[in-house]
């Protein structure tokens, strides 16, 4: 016999407090009501019809009626990393300018999504992307097409597959391509090939190829197994170099889909005949319990710049590594800011792969020599003969000169930068000694020794270019003289150069800096600061003279006085203005914008 159960008010009182009171129903019982307890539609009323909503949309329809709507946000942003290998373009005196600029301003143009650049440490190119989740996603696949080296790889799925990756209307295909960020050619319907070609990054192929093989899998008449195995234990099933899974599929006949590491799916499936599938995944639970149970994971801290020595080209140090010791080495994505490394392994084996971590990312180095910019071309040496002797001796060490930055940076194998900097610290050294070394010559020689339009000094700098090493000081000049000091046709500046026998720069108006820089040889700076300087007071109190002019004042006087304060031929006016240094002006006859009798005076 069923038992029913009996609602009171007491048990009711949670209920009851939302409803409103046309809809509460509940009766208190009495001993002989017991047997006839309340129906549930009393006791839970049904929810409001939608037209019911509709009409009565001023008054509320009871506690069922109020419906929190989910808020969405219109905009996203997203930021995507374009590794320095990978890059496009990779001229840094063009950054933010020249083709790069011109295709993020036509990206933006046409999707309506913002895009802003930026350089991360190792030279890589960040983009941030903002903008609805539609126009960022082609925001991403034009700038992976347009500003990111392209790859190709193929994946063969049976023919009668490939619809099933088009999609209907070729909806599925254009999704692909936008979460990809990939362009996925599929082989015409009369084509009896059946290779898909995946063009784009690594990243953005690895991605796309699994998704194609899923797809392929789901609708493969065979047997298909999924299997979840947290990502930590995906490398110990792939094994190293992809070895065991290899070995696997050859040995069962069956195909196994691990996702790559870009990818955050967990899942592995199987696609076979059903007795070798189950075969090859009774062996990857085996290998993945075992794991589970033998290994455990330590944490280290490695400098973010040396993560990628020890991942290695194409990740054959990882790879290494795992073969080696039988450890997985973790390394976090390159857009994130953490420098934790996890190793994961059996412990025994976890101190000899932590040693050869450290050997890895210090294995590679990055140090830097002070040195004055104006001393790179030096050190470089005409069409680069002194670098090419140091990376001779050493071609895995990469020599950086930055322009405008006061040294250089040197990046390879720790004892190879180590050699190379030593020599460019002792080349530096002797620059600077043999700067300090000046010539004394009588003024009235200067002229020949520069030879006609500077040809002799041309060549002796070309036949020593060590010899005269020009020197740059920088004089404060106040901004709004700077027009007055080129002068008329950059004739001002120029009779300065030629006088003290040396080069001023004048910055550019839209820069409005106070800095004038003038270059040259030691011994002529000092008497060119000088007159630049001379120069400068001299037309400071030439401003303040045209201040003192410009003083005004009226004067009314009676027209009919004008012809006797002008004076025949304007000779009484003329000895006016030039006893006093002033300007009279009188108002035309004509003139009835202003007072006939006001006269004018300034200075």
């Amino acid at each position: 016999m069923s038992s029913v159960a009996v609602l009171t008010q007491e048990s009711f009182a949670e209920h009851r407090s939302g409803l409103v009171p046309q809809q509460i129903k509940v009766a208190t019982l009495t001993s002989e009501e017991e047997s006839d307890p309340p129906t549930y539609k009393d006791a839970f009323p049904p929810l409001p019809e939608k037209a019911a909503c509709l009409e009565n949309a001023q008054e509320p329809a009871g506690a069922w009626s109020n419906k929190i709507r989910p808020i969405k946000a219109s905009v996203i942003t997203q930021v995507f990393h374009v590794p320095l290998e990978e890059r496009k373009y990779k001229d840094m005196n063009q950054f933010g300018e020249g083709e790069q600029a011109k295709i993020c301003l036509e990206i933006m143009q046409r999707t309506g999504a913002h895009l802003e650049l930026s350089l991360a440490k190792d030279q890589g190119l960040s983009i941030m992307v903002s903008g609805k989740l539609d126009a960022v996603m082609k925001a991403r696949k034009d700038i992976v097409a347009r500003l990111q080296t392209q790859a190709s790889a193929t994946v063969a799925i049976p023919k009668e597959h490939h619809r099933f990756v088009i999609g209907k209307n070729g909806e599925k295909l254009q999704d692909l391509e936008l979460k990809t960020a990939t362009k996925i050619q599929i082989p015409r319907p009369d084509d009896a090939s059946n290779q898909i070609r995946i063009t784009g990054t690594k990243e953005g192929i690895e991605k796309a190829r699994h998704e194609v093989l899923l797809i392929s899998a789901e609708q493969d008449k065979r047997a298909v197994e999924r299997l979840e195995v947290e990502k930590a234990f995906h490398p110990f099933i792939a094994g190293p170099y992809n070895r065991l899974v290899s070995e696997i599929m050859q040995e069962t006949g069956t195909r196994i889909n691990i996702p790559p590491p870009s990818v955050s799916r967990t899942e592995i499936v199987f696609t076979g005949e059903k007795e070798q599938l189950a075969q090859a995944v009774a062996r990857v639970k085996k290998i993945y319990e075992e794991k589970k149970k033998k290994t455990t994971t330590i944490a280290v801290e490695v400098k973010k710049s040396q993560h990628k020595y020890v991942i290695g080209p194409k990740g054959n140090s990882l790879q290494e590594i795992l073969e080696r010791t039988g450890v997985s080495v973790e390394i976090p994505p390159s857009d994130s800011a953490s420098e934790t490394v996890i190793l994961r392994g059996e412990p025994e084996k976890l101190g000899q792969a932590l040693t050869e971590v450290y050997a890895k990312a210090n294995s590679f180095t990055v140090s830097s020599v002070s040195a004055p910019s104006w001393l790179h071309r030096f050190i470089i040496g005409k069409k680069g003969q002194n670098l090419a002797k140091i990376t001779q001796q050493m071609p895995k060490v990469h020599i950086e000169f930055t322009e405008g930055e006061d040294k250089i940076t040197l990046e390879g194998p720790t004892e190879d930068v180590s050699v190379a900097q030593e020599q460019i610290e002792a080349m530096v050294k002797d620059l600077e000694n043999e700067r300090t070394k000046d010539l004394i010559i009588e003024q009235r020689f200067h002229r020949t020794i520069i030879g006609q339009k500077g040809e002799r000094i041309r060549e002796i700098r070309d036949k020593f270019p060590e010899a005269l090493v020009p020197v740059t000081i920088e004089v404060e000049v106040p901004y709004d003289l700077h027009r007055y000091i080129i002068g008329q046709k950059g004739s001002g500046i120029r009779k300065m150069m030629d006088e003290f026998e040396v080069n001023i720069h004048v910055p550019a108006p839209e820069l409005q800096s106070d800095i004038i820089a003038i270059t040259g040889l030691a011994a002529n700076l000092d008497r060119a600061k000088a007159g630049l300087l001379e120069r400068v007071k001299e037309l400071q109190a030439e401003q303040e003279d045209r201040a003192l002019r410009s003083f005004k004042l009226s004067v009314t006087v009676d027209p009919k006085y004008h012809p006797k304060i002008i004076g025949r031929k304007g000779a009484v006016i003329t000895q006016i203005r030039l006893e006093h240094d002033v300007n009279i002006q009188f108002p035309d006859k004509d003139d009835g914008s202003q007072d006939q009798d006001t006269r004018r005076s300034s200075g």
